[in-house]
């Protein structure tokens, strides 16, 4: 008898025991991160009106959870109300460059409890349909957010696309605009690689890179191969500042923000007048994934997706060095332009 009572009492012991661990990671995961665990931070009040600057970040952080629900479609109109949730225009967008490290951008910002990120490319400006649509449709498109925040979204083929500086301008003069880049020959062998298993899994078949990049008539740089065209940054660039000033941009380095991220996402943080939230505690770098991983607390952690860090095919080093030696003259302008030199060769 005496055994049994001893054996009851070791699995009520056990039962209140894991319901206290749970108890304590839930609140945890809640409050957040632990280098968030520190004095209230209030945002500075550069975001625009309703008391933004008196709104702590560690509430933002809190109330995560609750958005999630929402984005989720767990809500009601009423909860909306209640929360004092809104569904905001963008007030920075990452406009480029394609295959640039615009997706890793976007969800390493998401690691800020001020921002809130737009999950889908929604391709409104560069899309004469969806523009048609209207800009309340586009708002629609955004997530829900809390007034003392900032929605980004990104859609890459916006840097390109010759409309859509203006059909910006229109929406918002003022509007800060992000630009991820990287070494403009690496970057054209990643685009074609992606083109390039998209046709492999349809079985198709699909030219040599060196094929495209290099005109076989005149056996010079192909620049009506859009892989070689997008690279081509100081073109593009020049079309936006026909509307907006230098001082609206913030070139990313994306060669950088995958070796070491924490110091171009300070960078970011800097332009968009957002409190220094991010932290080396946000960032992990994965061995298996070749990668950094983020880390939003102690139980909540996000790789990007297997598609993203693709192998890249062998190139010929003579095609490698015809277009380094191609890119050189706008890559030295680019810098001019931007005020920001890279180490690209």
């Amino acid at each position: 008898m005496l055994f049994k009572q001893q054996a009851w009492l070791r699995q009520k012991l056990l039962v209140l025991g894991s319901l206290a661990v749970g108890s304590l990671l839930y609140l945890v995961a809640r409050v957040g991160s632990l280098d968030r665990l520190q004095p209230i931070c209030p945002i500075e009040g550069r975001f625009g009106a309703r008391g933004q600057a008196d709104f702590p970040l560690r509430a933002l952080q809190f109330k995560r959870g609750l958005l999630h629900e929402f984005r989720k479609g767990n809500s009601s109109k009423e909860q909306v109300r209640l929360h004092d949730l809104v569904q905001q225009l963008p007030k920075a967008i990452i406009i480029g460059v394609r295959k640039g490290g615009t997706r890793a951008l976007l969800e390493m910002l998401n690691l800020h409890p001020a921002v809130v990120k737009a999950s889908q490319e929604i391709h409104f400006f560069d899309n004469d349909e969806n523009y048609a649509k209207g800009i309340e449709w586009y708002r629609k498109k955004m997530p829900f957010s809390y007034p003392q925040q900032i929605t980004i979204e990104k859609s890459p083929a916006y840097f390109i696309t010759e409309e859509v500086p203006e059909r910006i301008y229109k929406m918002n003069s003022s509007i800060k605009l992000l630009i991820i880049v990287r070494e403009p020959t690496t970057r054209a062998i990643s685009d074609y690689t992606q083109v390039l298993e998209g046709k492999e899994r349809k079985n198709k078949t699909y030219y040599k890179f060196e094929k495209l990049a290099i005109d076989p008539n005149t056996c010079e740089v192909n620049t009506k191969y859009k892989a070689v065209r997008t690279s081509i940054y100081t073109k593009h660039l020049e079309r936006w500042l026909k509307y907006f000033p230098i001082e609206q941009f913030h070139i990313v380095d994306g060669d950088r923000l995958i070796t070491e991220p924490l110091p171009e996402l300070q960078l970011v943080e800097k332009f968009l007048n957002l409190p220094p939230r991010i932290s080396q505690y946000n960032l992990y770098f994965n061995a298996t994934r070749g990668f950094y991983c983020l880390r939003f607390n102690i139980i909540f952690n996000k790789c990007l997706a297997g598609s993203k860090g693709r192998i890249h095919p062998e190139v010929d080093p003579s095609v490698i060095t015809k277009l380094r030696k191609f890119f050189h003259p706008f890559n030295q302008k680019f810098y001019q332009i931007t005020g920001r030199t890279l180490n690209w060769p």
